[in-house]
């Protein structure tokens, strides 16, 4: 793996993991890679094979890191990694850097290209250097995209339809910024996107990712900003999910004190852990460089702030000084925030 810092994924600094974990295209096909440290062997499956474990192995590089290429694939094709735990159970798991999934009831990760998309917000980029959002006046609309409109028969808007008629609204009614509700890819409609699976990949109910590109573009030359509602602070347990990524808790705490919200009935992301911090900041940072967001809104940061958060006592994990504060859920906001704004220094956080 070319330039991968190996020490600084391990480490928790990484932001820029989506460029090589994930899938990415090839002169002579797709690669893939995925970090699995404690799995007994991992495969890519789809289509294109049938779902059949076997056909394309991958081999394990340092860091517990797995890679192949599979030759011939083509973009929006289908795959999962057959992960095969150490007991033996195979889990057949979607991408958790993909970039583009099928829509739900599916839950494949789907093979997706985001070069191409030709940027037309320069100038509103450069108004926000010169005139930052913080120090403005500021009048938010706050939206759930799947519900604030529908055709007739019920079908979602697509995004580009969206940002056309989104835009005319908020603009008719007096506001220059939208809030989304979470747009990152999520299995159930009622969880209103609360409850992801998919960091790094717009939902594909209203579109692509470059139609989501467009969407963001098109309100800022509106004059519009666009903020995301971004979820850090738990994950669904859908088996193609984060979950005991590799038979192991790998993007959650493993201590049962910690690793659940049960009035949720989700899992709680390990914030200790460097690369599930390097996870968390290059998907932060990945909404703000590719996708031109002016910010993020994090949910639900109470209960990333306080390791008895919902926990009746007896049944929560004190700190390293005794305290119910989670000391690695501070460091990790304190990191969200440098990184966010070493990305864009007029990002709003």
């Amino acid at each position: 793996m070319e330039h991968f810092d190996l020490a600084a994924f391990y480490g928790g600094s990484a932001t820029e993991l989506y460029r090589t974990l994930g899938a990415h295209r090839t002169p002579d096909g797709w690669v893939f890679r995925v970090w699995a440290p404690h799995a007994g062997s991992v495969s890519v499956v789809g289509d294109f094979c049938a779902w059949d474990p076997t056909a394309h192995p991958m081999r394990r590089l340092d860091g517990g890191i797995w890679e192949t290429e599979v030759a011939g694939l083509s973009e929006y094709d289908t795959y999962k990694f057959a992960v095969t735990a150490q007991s033996g159970a195979v889990t057949f798991k979607a991408d958790p850097y993909a970039f583009h999934a099928e829509t739900r009831p599916g839950t494949a990760s789907k093979l997706y290209d985001l070069g191409g998309y030709r940027w037309g917000d320069d100038e509103w980029r450069a108004s926000r250097a010169k005139a930052p959002l913080d120090r403005s006046p500021l009048n938010i609309y706050e939206v759930h995209l799947g519900s604030w409109r529908r055709h007739e028969n019920g079908d979602f808007y697509d995004y580009r339809t969206l940002a056309r008629e989104l835009a005319d609204h908020v603009l008719d009614l007096g506001y220059n910024c939208v809030e989304l509700m979470p747009v990152t890819e999520y299995p159930l409609d009622d969880s209103w996107g609360y409850q992801c699976t998919g960091y790094f990949a717009a939902t594909s109910r209203y579109g692509t990712p470059r139609d989501f590109m467009y969407f963001v573009d098109h309100l800022h030359q509106k004059g519009i900003s666009v903020i995301l509602d971004w979820v850090p602070s738990h994950f669904c347990k859908d088996a193609h999910g984060l979950i005991d990524f590799d038979g192991t808790p790998c993007y959650e705490y493993a201590d049962p004190n910690k690793r659940e919200h049960e009035g949720w009935g989700t899992r709680v992301f390990d914030y200790g852990r460097g690369e599930v911090k390097s996870f968390l900041l290059s998907s932060a940072a990945f909404w703000l460089r590719e996708f031109h967001v002016d910010g993020l809104r994090v949910d639900a940061v109470a209960s990333m702030l306080y390791l008895d958060y919902g926990r009746e006592n007896g049944r929560w994990t004190p700190n390293i000084n005794g305290g119910h504060e989670n000391l690695e859920a501070i460091d990790f906001l304190r990191a969200l925030n440098e990184t966010a704004f070493s990305v864009d220094p007029n990002a709003l956080m």
